[in-house]
């Protein structure tokens, strides 16, 4: 896998949280705000309804609504994924196709969550899907909420076997399944790491950039990180890196994206609350978020 070669969706793509007004409807103006605002601070590509945009609160059509908001404030200035992963391999494909309907330029399958399939159940999920569709696909791989792994072999199967599946978020957390991926996957297959704070150590072994939480709130931060990277300046990458470090880590200290949410009302972007079952930041998390956002540098 070459490293040097331009990725087809860049290498900051940040997770869009999903606005919600204070009835926690869909508040597509600020959703249409917020993407500008990404284009702005200079994401290569924008996922729309992922984990962190509370895919799972945010029913079928209220995401049309949300993609085609996100589309038409994007105006095509960078790629629009659509996450339509489900843990229903027909429902996913039968959404897949309205999503594709709207323009979008590629698709986010997560792993199926709650069933627990055996990889060979995973293969024919993912290739069912690939096979529906002439749009480009993009795995997601996160063992810590969908309580399986895909291993690296199911993986490379499908990389091999789908040409339009062109890429995987990896959050699994195992560096050797990282690499194996990587080192096997065909030519023109992204890897990209799915937790902010492993991407340096991903991009090390030949991945190519981040799907990004800590994007939406400091996009011009993260991509200053994954570009020094990919041009091989890995001493001020990894000292850019440990300045927003703690952010990284510190927009975990509950579940995603309660706290991303509030950094972006800190700093004085309000994207409404969260959906039940999530709850909002309490102020102790809000004040102790604040702290870090002002040691990296993100709040004044």
């Amino acid at each position: 896998m070459e490293f040097k070669r331009d990725p087809r969706f860049g290498r900051l793509i940040p997770a869009m949280v999903t606005p919600f007004d204070q009835n926690l409807e869909l508040d597509l103006d600020r959703a249409q705000q917020l993407a500008d605002r990404l284009v702005a601070g200079g994401v290569d590509a924008i996922i729309v309804n992922g984990t962190t945009g509370e895919s799972p609160t945010v029913f079928y059509p209220q995401k049309l609504e949300l993609f085609r908001a996100v589309l038409r404030a994007v105006g095509g200035r960078v790629p629009v994924i659509a996450n339509v992963g489900d843990n229903c391999t027909a429902d996913t494909v039968y959404f897949a196709q309205d999503a594709a309907k709207l323009g979008v330029d590629g698709f986010m399958c997560v792993v199926p969550y709650y069933n627990k399939p055996p990889q060979e159940g995973l293969y024919r999920h993912f290739k069912t899907i690939a096979d529906s569709t002439d749009m480009p696909i993009i795995l997601y791989n996160i063992p810590g909420r969908c309580s399986i792994n895909m291993e690296a072999e199911t993986t490379l199967r499908l990389a091999h076997n789908c040409d339009n599946i062109v890429a995987i978020k990896e959050a699994s957390g195992n560096l050797d399944q990282v690499k194996a991926i990587i080192e096997g996957a065909p030519a023109g297959f992204d890897v990209y790491s799915g937790d902010d704070s492993a991407t340096l150590d991903i991009m090390r072994l030949g991945g190519v950039g981040v799907i990004s939480t800590i994007g939406n709130v400091a996009p011009e931060r993260m991509k200053e990180i994954v570009e020094l990277a990919a041009a091989d300046r890995w001493e001020e990458a990894e000292e850019a890196n440990a300045a927003l470090l703690p952010l990284m880590t510190g927009l975990f200290a509950t579940a995603n994206p309660i706290l991303v949410k509030e950094a972006l009302k800190l700093v004085g972007f309000p994207v409404g609350g969260v959906r039940l079952p999530l709850v909002d930041a309490t102020p102790e998390q809000s004040a102790a978020l604040a702290a870090i956002m002002r040691e990296v540098g993100v709040l004044a």
